[in-house]
């Protein structure tokens, strides 16, 4: 483990108000609001402030705040945040962000997770906290060869808490942390106490039999994965197949990566007007910082394409064993149906639906984030 520090050139700084200073924006739309992708007015408002009022060096201490360190596993350099907790046993737990967040998603929730004695709670649901950039992504750079698709990644997270000196863990994530989550608890059931996820897929089979007579409360999430796979997945679609050539927009243009993500925010978030009734200006602009400045836009979209080709060509997943939490936000990309979840995993002993919240729920719902998670893992420390 090396330790890490993040200090980000000012020149790279000056750099990027140059490209937002000349941006070459489209002409006026034909929408103005959301229905054709990012609103004109809107961009130009946000990129505007990020030029001139966002302030990088308050973002940066504060991650430099935690322990941070960069390994190599398996041929890929992997960066984390590594926070100990005071409590001499407290549980420790990984906690693995997707795209297109990073570990900004999670510094909300570091604190009441670590020390919950220090925010009012109980301090038997502490947990020491490894939060790592996946290969590909953030600070774990953008060098990466070809074959990193989940379940790698999930090999890695058993390694690195070996590492770590960690005999017993949890696991949780959404997004792809989700799926990684889910992987780690296959690979290593003997030391993954439980599988904690705030998103779960589980697609219909096209049997009729199993939408049958669903609640509408069911039927509304069978429509939300209508609406993903017809309106929404035009993203997934495309880092799947041709992750190279949109790299090359994602790397030279800081705007044209601020819409990317910013869109992902507006989407998949509990937001009215703009992704900001969900999650802060400034928090939005931290985690597009991170993409930019480490150039990962490109690299961290080939986890699609590695993702698509273990689905299509991989064996299939075994059966996982250990026990699984589901929370369930309702402004997610997709919302699971209960009796599908339970036809994928045998091992759901935790579920929770919530009536606010989406997809980053650690940044939007930190206080119904971090006590689902502490109920879950109640009855798994020991």
């Amino acid at each position: 483990m090396d330790p890490f520090r993040i200090e980000i050139p000012r020149a790279e700084l000056d750099d990027l108000r140059r490209r937002l200073a000349a941006t070459r924006w489209p002409s006026r739309p034909i929408a103005e609001d959301w229905s054709r992708g990012v609103p004109l007015r809107y961009l130009k408002e946000l990129a505007d402030y990020w030029r001139t009022g966002y302030d990088w060096r308050a973002a940066e201490a504060r991650i430099n705040e935690f322990s941070q360190y960069r390994t190599e596993i398996d041929g890929a350099t992997v960066h984390l945040l590594h926070v100990r907790s005071p409590e001499p046993h407290a549980l420790p737990l990984i906690l693995t962000h997707g795209w297109p967040s990073s570990v900004v998603e999670f510094l909300d929730v570091i604190g009441p997770l670590s020390d919950p004695a220090a925010y009012g709670g109980d301090p038997a649901d502490a947990f020491d906290l490894v939060i790592p950039s996946i290969p590909g992504y953030g600070f774990s750079g953008p060098d990466l060869a070809p074959g990193w698709d989940i379940r790698r990644v999930g090999r890695a997270w058993a390694e690195l808490m070996n590492r770590l000196g960690y005999r017993l863990y949890g696991a949780q994530g959404g997004d792809f942390g989700s799926l990684i989550s889910l992987e780690l608890g296959r690979v290593d059931p003997d030391h993954v106490v439980g599988v904690h996820t705030s998103m779960l897929v589980a697609l219909p089979s096209g049997d009729p039999e199993e939408v049958a007579g669903l609640s509408p409360a069911d039927q509304v999430k069978l429509d939300r994965h209508v609406l993903f796979e017809t309106e929404l997945s035009g993203y997934f679609k495309l880092q799947a197949t041709r992750p190279q050539t949109v790299s090359y927009g994602l790397t030279d243009s800081p705007v044209g990566q601020l819409a990317w993500i910013i869109e992902k925010f507006w989407e998949w978030t509990d937001s009215a007007e703009s992704p900001e009734d969900a999650v802060s200006r400034d928090t939005l602009l931290t985690n597009a910082m991170i993409y930019w400045l480490t150039g990962t836009g490109g690299s961290s979209a080939q986890l699609y394409y590695e993702y698509r080709r273990q689905l299509t060509g991989g064996p299939p997943d075994p059966p996982i064993t250990v026990p699984v939490g589901v929370a369930v936000f309702p402004h997610d990309m997709v919302l699971p149906i209960r009796r599908l979840a339970d036809r994928d995993i045998k091992t759901i002993t935790h579920w929770s639906e919530f009536e606010r919240g989406g997809h980053f729920s650690a940044l939007e719902q930190p206080e119904l984030y971090v006590e689902d998670l502490r109920k879950f893992f109640r009855g798994l420390r020991d």
